[in-house]
């Protein structure tokens, strides 16, 4: 079995009820979620006049490669609406595949781990919640170290 560390993002229409269905839809067809961090609200990244963006990030056990659960995840983003029109703008769903197992992996449309994460305090912020030892397998620092470190000043709360 695989561990697949996941952030779910939405900020457009009901992105409460967005990423809540993104979750039933992972669970079906990627794999069981072990654990999901709180929900959680920021400014966009990247872009700053947008919508306030909600995350979450999740663990699934699966037995699905890398590729595959990729392939899914953007099934899953299709299908809940997601359209790619700017980058880091404003979306449906977005479902990014930040760790796969403690693999280091590059293909032309997947880089594992996620390679801005530890830029970026809505990543480093939920997936604390629930893997704050886990080490990241380039970098050699915990996910808490690398929130720590982070150079981010974009506030996340836990959304209430």
């Amino acid at each position: 079995m695989n561990q697949i560390y996941i952030l779910l993002g939405a900020n457009l229409g009901n992105p409460t009820a967005q990423i809540a269905q993104a979750s039933i839809l992972l669970q079906d067809r990627v794999g069981r979620i072990l654990t999901s961090s709180a929900l959680y609200v920021s400014e966009g990244w990247g872009v700053k006049d947008q919508p306030l963006f909600y995350n979450q990030a999740l663990v699934i056990e699966t037995n699905h490669d890398k590729q595959t659960c990729l392939t899914l995840c953007q099934e899953i983003e299709t299908e809940l609406g997601r359209t790619r029109l700017v980058k880091w703008g404003a979306r449906l769903i977005d479902i990014d595949i930040i760790y796969f197992n403690e693999e280091v992996y590059e293909s032309e449309d997947l880089v594992i781990p996620h390679p801005l994460m530890q830029f970026r305090n809505f990543v480093l912020v939920p997936l604390c919640e629930i893997a704050a030892d886990y080490i990241h397998p380039l970098l050699l620092q915990t996910n808490r170290q690398l929130l720590n470190n982070s150079e981010d000043e974009l506030v996340v709360k836990k959304y209430t």
